[in-house]
């Protein structure tokens, strides 16, 4: 039983996705990137779920090593976005503040 993949409406729903996110991004305003940068970041998590799961099970060996490039992609943006985050957040404490 083989399944048939309409990669026709795949690449329509990923090009659909980036316009809408291109669209979105380009209407926040400047102040606000960082805190959306933050938001990303769960999405991202789903991201990782997923590489996760292509990676861990019984797929074709290219498969599982594009799960892994998107495993560490999405894991490096998750780190670099709260590490952004932080550093923009230490900027606007005073001296006297603590933590």
């Amino acid at each position: 039983m083989t399944e048939s993949v309409d990669y026709v409406s795949l690449l329509f729903v990923f090009m659909l996705a980036t316009l809408i996110g291109l669209g979105v991004i380009r209407r926040v305003s400047r102040l606000l990137h960082t805190p959306l940068m933050s938001l990303t970041n769960a999405i991202s998590a789903i991201a990782v779920v997923g590489a996760i799961i292509v990676t861990g099970e019984d797929h074709p060996l290219h498969i599982r090593i594009l799960g892994a490039i998107a495993l560490f992609a999405s894991m490096t943006n998750i780190v670099s976005g709260f590490l952004i985050t932080n550093r923009m957040l230490k900027m606007f404490k005073r001296e006297g503040d603590r933590s």
